[in-house]
């Protein structure tokens, strides 16, 4: 079967095992704003043309939105006098970034269509704008959500798997989101690109036992046992770090996954098969991520009248 054949199965899978709002459509902007995905897309591949990591973190803004209250552009909400947003929760402060990338899509979009495209959905095709950019798969993303009217910086917290997780941990954390352990696995592989911060690896360097030896000391020295090395970064895949790959799951295989959560998915478990399948073939790795990005992009997403369609994407209208 065919790439292309293959995600088009998938996805009706997907919609009549009832993992797919029926609200939400490939083509919910044909006719209100035809230009829009056009537009999204030059702007990501000029931000990724910029800074390749710009790719990275706009995928991931996409995962930390929707593992919060559900797709609805929740993330991307500044502080006000009623709430406190989710940007300074302990898995985004700091470290969550590309909204000002955000920003210029919806002011881009805006002159084109007024009021028409959801942050929720800009964020969603940008996600998948910068796998495309970083040589990866393409997907058909589904539209048509809303934007949420609050954030909410207590799930936040709890519902964003921590790179201290192990297996179990990462298990229950995906399926609290309806999304399978090979989801889990092929999600996962988001990590062929992108930088990690000291204080989620560091601990992993120094005490984990499952650590290539020469990969933890080469990574000691730029992340000391210091607090003050907390912001220092290093490459979550070392060899293609700015490629959309399967070489991350390689780097398992070499006990040189970065993170702790990271190396518990080629660890004497169940999902190591996993793992290997997508060493041996890439392809099988995209079209998992294809099809699980798409189901993790349905994780409670707000349709029809609920929410609104931001004027500004980081404060409600």
């Amino acid at each position: 079967m065919a790439l292309k054949e293959s995600l088009a199965f998938y996805l009706m899978f997907f919609l009549f095992a009832g993992f797919v709002s029926p609200q939400l459509s490939t083509t919910f902007y044909d006719n209100s704003c035809p230009s829009a995905l056009q537009i999204i897309k030059n702007t990501v591949d000029a931000a990724v043309q910029k800074e390749k990591r710009m790719g990275a973190s706009l995928l991931r803004l996409h995962f930390h939105d929707c593992f919060v209250q559900g797709c609805d552009g929740s993330i991307l909400l500044d502080d006000t006098p009623t709430f406190t947003g989710e940007k300074t929760a302990l898995p985004n402060n700091n470290s969550v970034r590309g909204f000002d990338v955000i920003n210029t899509i919806k002011a881009n979009v805006e002159s084109a269509c007024k009021q028409v495209v959801s942050c929720a959905d800009i964020v969603a095709v940008a996600a998948r704008d910068s796998v495309v950019a970083l040589g990866g798969p393409y997907w058909d993303v589904l539209l048509g959500r809303r934007d949420s009217l609050t954030a909410n910086l207590s799930q936040a917290n709890t519902d964003l798997p921590a790179p201290t997780l192990n297996l179990s941990g990462l298990i229950s954390a995906f399926s609290k989101k309806n999304l399978s352990v090979n989801n889990m696995v092929a999600l996962s592989g988001a990590h062929t690109i992108g930088q990690a911060r000291c204080i989620t690896f560091r601990n992993r360097i120094y005490n984990d036992t499952n650590i290539n030896a020469s990969f933890a000391l080469s990574l000691r020295a730029n992340c000391s046992t210091s607090s003050s090395n907390n912001s220092n970064l290093a490459p979550l895949d070392t060899v293609t770090p700015t490629n959309f790959d399967n070489y991350y799951y390689q780097n398992l295989l070499n006990q040189e996954g970065l993170l702790h959560s990271d190396q518990e998915l080629y660890n004497g478990n169940f999902t190591d098969s996993q793992v290997i399948s997508y060493v041996n073939n890439g392809a099988i790795f995209f079209n998992d991520f294809s099809n699980a990005i798409i189901r993790m992009g349905n994780i409670s997403p707000l349709t029809g009248t609920a929410g609104e369609i931001r004027l500004n994407c980081s404060k409600i209208n």
